[in-house]
């Protein structure tokens, strides 16, 4: 590892453990973390639903903490002690379903583009803000069930939300908007996580999830 990794490293080890010091959390314990190795990306978990990770100029990467198996009627909440990203990244809730095969996001932040570039089919008010709501499609994609075609499900808040303490997402609000517009959820649910996503970008980024 380069000298500068390694400083890298010792600060976001020393944030974390600072950062997981300031909360408690009651999370359960699943961490996703993909890559496709580009880039320099040090993730530093300080256990619980505690994390930070540094990023510089990597391709893509998501990393997150939440649950084994997601669930329509969950609110997740969370603290983002920094979030500094630099070019494209994502603060968001991110799962999947299967039967049928969808990938959502509800995204309370990003970095220097807002996604996912798609017209908004409407909107949603939930959790002291606006979001939009958008559909949009994967073809022969990668996917949790090998290369498949697939639907992405995505409420987009229409502002980045102020990050800090206590925020909330209230995933039951989202569903049933996805709902009312014909975009239902698949009956078998896998992991559900707050994420960090990001492509072609550079950040920092400290969390705590429950």
């Amino acid at each position: 590892m380069r000298k500068s990794c390694k400083k890298v490293l010792a600060f976001v080890s020393a944030f974390a453990i600072l950062f997981a010091s300031m909360f408690t959390s009651t999370v359960y314990a699943f961490t996703l973390y993909e890559s496709d190795g580009s880039g320099t990306i040090i993730p530093s978990d300080s256990g619980g639903g505690n994390f930070c990770i540094s990023w510089e100029n990597c391709g893509y990467f998501v990393y997150g903490k939440g649950w084994g198996t997601g669930s329509p009627y969950r609110t997740v909440n969370y603290n983002c002690g920094f979030w500094q990203p630099s070019g494209n990244a994502y603060l968001t809730l991110y799962g999947w379903t299967k039967a049928p095969l969808i990938e959502y996001f509800v995204v309370d932040s990003w970095g220097n583009w807002r996604p996912p570039g798609a017209n908004s089919l409407g909107t949603v008010y939930s959790d002291g803000g606006i979001y939009d709501i958008y559909r949009t499609i994967r073809y022969n994609a990668p996917s949790i069930d090998g290369t498949q075609t697939y639907y992405q499900y995505w409420s987009v808040r229409t502002s980045k939300r102020p990050t800090g303490s206590n925020v909330s997402i209230t995933f039951t609000n989202h569903v049933n908007a996805w709902g009312a517009r014909g975009m239902n959820m698949g009956s078998q649910w896998s992991y559900q996580v707050m994420a960090i996503m990001a492509y072609n970008s550079s950040g920092f980024a400290c969390l705590t999830v429950w």
